[in-house]
């Protein structure tokens, strides 16, 4: 795995931001002890969708004892219901979901095995809690952009809960999907400190 490099300071005296750091999914605990707060990333290999209502179901299977219609153990999900896709396309637009809404049920998928998550947006208290416990890892994807990131995305098949449409979870095969690291494993908070540094560099 490619180490984190640094760059000369920009002119303005700041630091400039760390070279981008290619990934492959699933990820082991190791690599995500290694990720901070502010990282980019490309991320290649094996992501989930999912939103709210599939986020029900699969702690519902869970609380009844059942296993899981895929496997979550080191897994990274991503919170995005992709519009149907044009002739041509894996999938149409592909922008992430709000995340707060999954914030009820990502600390039991995290319990459960769930390494990473996509979305946009801060988190809880109780999921930083659980990403810390669990040694878990929040990207954020640009929100907007839905068209250029469903570029990345070069295979798709449905798992499981058809029924939900759009909302169904899908395994994608993704090719150096950008995002950047908004809270790591020790529950640093880039929403939470990159404005408190604009204000004091400022």
């Amino acid at each position: 795995m490619k180490d984190m490099k640094y760059t000369a300071g920009t002119d303005n005296g700041r630091t400039a931001e760390p070279e981008t750091r290619r990934l492959h999914a699933p990820f082991s605990r190791e690599v995500i002890r290694s990720l901070h707060a502010g990282d980019t990333v490309l991320i290649s290999g094996t992501v989930y969708t999912a939103r709210d209502a599939a986020h029900k179901r699969l702690c519902e299977a869970l609380a009844a004892g059942e296993a899981l219609p895929f496997d979550i153990r080191n897994a990274v999900i991503y919170y995005v219901g992709p519009t149907p896709p044009r002739p041509g396309q894996v999938l149409g637009a592909a922008g992430p979901t709000t995340s707060g809404r999954m914030d009820a049920y990502a600390p039991t998928l995290m319990d459960a095995g769930l390494a990473a998550m996509i979305g946009k947006g801060d988190r809880s208290e109780a999921v930083i809690d659980s990403m810390r416990k669990n040694t878990a890892v929040y990207f954020a994807a640009t929100g907007g952009a839905g068209a250029l990131l469903s570029k990345c995305i070069i295979a798709s098949e449905t798992v499981c809960y058809e029924d939900l449409g759009t909302e169904a979870v899908r395994r994608l095969t993704v090719q150096d999907f950008p995002a950047t690291v908004v809270i790591d494993c020790e529950g640093t908070d880039l929403y939470k400190t990159a404005p408190a540094q604009y204000r004091k560099e400022g």
